[in-house]
């Protein structure tokens, strides 16, 4: 258990955007930051810019980024975007900032895509944010992400946990945050699951291991423990089976559950996260869950039940969150973290953006959608 002396919930994009260029300009000390992927868009040069300016006032910069993540990401990049942005990143480097791709120690880890998914932002002034956002366009003018502005105990142990995914820690830092951390009360009580299994794995990495993830079973006993409803957000919603197998319990026990994830328009790039989705929307209609897809992108990752216990942080559902890439989740059950998560779900559900789907919908999917969920639909697992 851990807790914090404020939480302030960041849905609305530029009210995000706006609060991590501040944290940066105004940090005179030390500056962390982890992310998936950072793309070279205005919001990438924008970022790599304000960590410029403060590496060159002084500032220590630390930022960590995924390597098999950025390479994803560069596919949506061109040739001279990626040397830019490698450019932009050296000439942090020559500021003395610690830049760090991060790759998991074995090589099948690599080669199936293990890393770490974490967004932890912080400076010496006391303040986190954390949540789902990349450094992208995408995050901040196209899908939906949650994010939150912690303050209090909390921050020091989001800072410690960087080292964990793959970051390098100033233990001189954390101490400071303690330090500060010491005079706030802080009766906001919250939990801290991290999981990185790339850590826990043997030399075939991903494959053949079962676990244990601390962050997926807290998730299955949330959902075992719900009574009256459940609400999630994912990006595309394809979750380990004892998850999936949780959802439908809760389902057929009386449980109302919507699960709210992205339409397959939403990533232009490849339909195939959306096909690996779609494989089980026949189950969770069966069981009578509600399955939503929004038009513009639904990269948020909240999960609330019965309207007092709520979870979010970076964990997709979908395989790789379990046993691929590090993953954390922030959960509570005080209203000043659950009500704006309810905000959220009462938003969505009537969002204009975001189509039920029907199983009428499946019969009228088109025949190369039908033919690619049973060619493809077995490999749910890595896509």
């Amino acid at each position: 258990m851990t807790s914090a002396s404020a939480l302030v919930p960041l849905w609305d994009r530029a009210a995000e955007w706006a609060r991590r260029l501040a944290m940066i300009r105004e940090a005179r000390s030390f500056l962390y930051l982890s992310t998936y992927y950072i793309e070279h868009d205005a919001y990438g040069t924008e970022l790599l810019a304000a960590l410029l300016a403060a590496g060159q006032r002084g500032v220590a910069v630390h930022l960590l980024i995924d390597g098999f993540g950025q390479r994803l990401g560069g596919m949506l990049m061109s040739r001279r975007d990626k040397a830019a942005l490698a450019s932009g990143l050296e000439a942090l480097r020559g500021a003395g900032a610690v830049v760090t791709f991060h790759r998991p120690e074995r090589m099948l880890q690599r080669r199936l895509g293990g890393g770490q998914h974490v967004k932890i932002q912080v400076s010496e002034a006391g303040e986190a944010i954390f949540g789902s956002s990349n450094i992208t366009r995408s995050s901040f003018e196209g899908w939906n992400e949650y994010s939150v502005a912690l303050r209090g105990p909390v921050v020091p142990e989001l800072l410690e946990s960087y080292r964990q995914i793959g970051g390098t820690v100033v233990e001189a830092d954390v101490q400071r945050l303690r330090d500060l951390a010491g005079d706030a009360e802080a009766d906001l009580a919250l939990d801290y699951w991290l999981c990185n299994p790339n850590a826990l794995q043997g030399p075939f990495g991903p494959i053949g291991w079962r676990g244990p993830n601390v962050v997926t079973e807290r998730l299955i006993e949330m959902l075992d423990a719900a009574r009256e409803s459940i609400s999630m957000t994912s990006f595309y919603f394809k979750p380990v089976e004892p998850l999936m197998a949780a959802l439908v319990r809760a389902a057929r026990r009386g449980v109302r559950v919507d699960v709210h994830h992205s339409h397959r328009d939403a990533l232009p790039t490849t339909d195939l996260a959306w096909i690996a989705a779609a494989v089980n929307y026949g189950r969770l209609l069966r069981a009578g869950i509600r399955v939503y897809e929004n038009l513009h992108g639904e990269h948020s990752k909240i999960v609330l039940v019965d309207e007092v216990w709520v979870a979010f942080g970076s964990y997709n559902f979908e395989d790789a969150a379990h046993d691929r890439l590090a993953e954390a989740m922030l959960a509570s059950r005080d209203p000043r973290a659950v009500d704006p998560a309810a905000s959220i779900f009462d938003l969505l559900r009537r969002h204009p953006d975001n189509a039920r789907v029907t199983t009428q919908d499946l019969n009228h999917l088109p025949a190369s959608l039908k033919v690619k969920r049973a060619m493809y639909g077995r490999f749910k697992r890595w896509m």
